[in-house]
């Protein structure tokens, strides 16, 4: 027996010889209970509005003979295609889901802002070397996958419009820095940028509330520092810098009291110390927050007595009592100054609103 997948429909053609009679019919009803099943299946997508292209290694798409309108879900992964037509993206009006990945795209067309309900889109494992400005528009968008491709930069303002994006994934591209609007990515769960070539992150990311997982690691020789603002990230939960060129941890890391996973080997850290670091999450937290304490410990305060002295207000006579114990006494400075002078209710009177514009009086 012979199974040949035949078209885009992969509809099944079975070759039977030579077989008993029997044997036969059992095949030929299992074959038809089979077909039946399968078009059950293809029935139910048609109705959900799933369309599943994937794994043909086709180069190009079909020309469409149902209505693009009613597909919610679109999967034409693990093809060849090396364009996607604008004319068939601006016709996916309700698709929710696009999933593109592992093909051989080097852009995405400018329609693809026309999917205003475009909920999840994945283009990893493509040729990509930006994403069209027109991404923006797609304001439903929650999550983006676009690892693993040839990303030199993402769009400046992509954090200013997709506010509803909750996880970001751009591993595995060459990323020299993130556009500073990430950091108003407010619904922001997750954020991937591992294996690029960053050389810093923005320095408002205590914007990104609800940010769970951050992942910056395997930036190398690139990623020197972390900014101060990782530190204010309060939902933070998993953190990997791990293999870069980070000798210090900001002191604002001690107060992430949700973080229960870091990850940092593989860098030249001097503060916390490797044995500190050793003995897990929580031990160097505490070490970071000991650090932070101490470096704004604020000085005694000084007396206000004090500071009236060195002004000249108030004179400080000493003089030792019965017992031998010194005295202090203050009196009025010279310099010391009633309110006649500048501060005077007389004087202010003069500048008064009333008295400046006032029509001025005929001598």
């Amino acid at each position: 027996m012979m199974f040949e997948k035949q078209g885009v429909h992969g509809l099944l053609n079975n070759h039977v010889h030579g077989q008993p009679l029997m044997a036969t019919k059992m095949k030929k009803k299992s074959d038809y209970d089979r077909k039946s099943k399968a078009t059950m299946v293809q029935q139910q997508q048609k109705k959900l509005g799933i369309v599943d292209i994937s794994g043909l290694s086709i180069d190009s798409l079909p020309n469409p003979s149902l209505n693009l309108a009613t597909i919610s879900n679109l999967n034409l992964s693990n093809n060849n295609l090396q364009s996607i037509p604008e004319s068939l993206t601006a016709r996916l009006l309700n698709v929710a889901v696009l999933d593109v990945h592992s093909n051989e795209l080097t852009s995405l067309p400018n329609s693809i802002g026309c999917l205003s309900k475009l909920k999840s889109l994945d283009v990893s494992g493509n040729l990509l070397e930006s994403l069209p400005k027109t991404i923006e528009n797609c304001r439903a968008l929650e999550e983006l996958n676009a690892n693993f491709n040839k990303l030199t930069k993402l769009p400046e303002t992509i954090g200013f419009e997709l506010v509803n994006l909750k996880k970001l994934s751009v591993n595995a591209n060459k990323l020299v820095f993130l556009p500073h609007s990430t950091s108003h990515l407010t619904e922001l769960r997750v954020l991937d940028v591992h294996l690029n070539c960053l050389r810093s992150l923005p320095d408002d990311f205590e914007n990104l509330i609800n940010l769970k997982t951050l992942n910056v690691s395997q930036n190398f020789q690139y990623l020197e520092t972390l900014p101060y603002s990782v530190g204010l990230l309060l939902s933070l939960v998993e953190l990997d810098v791990s293999y870069n060129r980070i000798k210090s941890l900001p002191e604002s890391i001690g107060c992430l009291k949700r973080l229960e996973k870091l990850r940092v080997e593989g860098n030249p850290l001097t503060s916390p110390p490797k044995e500190v670091v050793k003995q897990g999450v929580d031990k160097v937290k505490e070490y970071l927050c000991h650090k932070l304490n101490s470096m704004h410990e604020s000085p005694k305060k000084k007396s206000w007595v004090g500071k009236l002295v060195r002004c000249g207000t108030i004179n400080r006579r000493c003089t030792r009592n019965n017992n031998g114990h010194t005295d202090h006494d203050f009196a009025l400075g010279p310099q010391y100054r009633t309110m006649e002078g500048i501060g005077s209710p007389r004087l202010m009177a003069m500048f008064s609103p009333k008295r400046l514009f006032s029509p001025r009086r005929s001598v």
